[in-house]
């Protein structure tokens, strides 16, 4: 058995647009090497309320939503969970945008277009 397979990867995925959820978590369930998605949220603030209660060890941000972006999202949550990979999901990687989000601590960002990446991705930022 791989060190991979035996790792439990707990994830929260955060858009605000529910296709693009269900895309994601049919991505990380088929990858099925212990990434386990714990929870989804609609938005940022969502996204803070149910970290303190599923205790991700990976969320999944969408950089557009509505009343909280996700980077403003990613600078909430790592004042309270430092550890925590954050993983910006956006449309557009603007070098702009990347730079901010690696300012308030997002660990990696990924464009929509390749988020089929997404598993490896998150296996990789954890070490697994």
């Amino acid at each position: 058995m791989s060190t991979t397979a035996a790792m439990h990867i707990p994830t929260m995925i955060v858009d605000d647009q529910a296709d693009i959820r269900l895309l994601m978590r049919l991505l990380i369930d088929r990858a099925n090497e212990g990434l386990v998605v714990v929870a989804e949220a609609a938005n940022g603030q969502e996204a803070i309320d149910q970290a303190e209660h599923v205790d991700p060890l990976v969320i999944v941000l969408d950089q557009m939503m509505p009343e909280m972006n996700g980077v403003e999202t990613a600078a909430r949550l790592r004042a309270t969970r430092p550890t925590q990979v954050i993983v910006l999901c956006t449309a557009y990687l603007d070098d702009e945008v990347i730079a901010h989000a690696k300012r308030v601590g997002v660990t990696h960002c990924i464009s929509k277009e390749t988020v089929q990446q997404l598993p490896d991705l998150i296996r990789q930022a954890v070490g697994a």
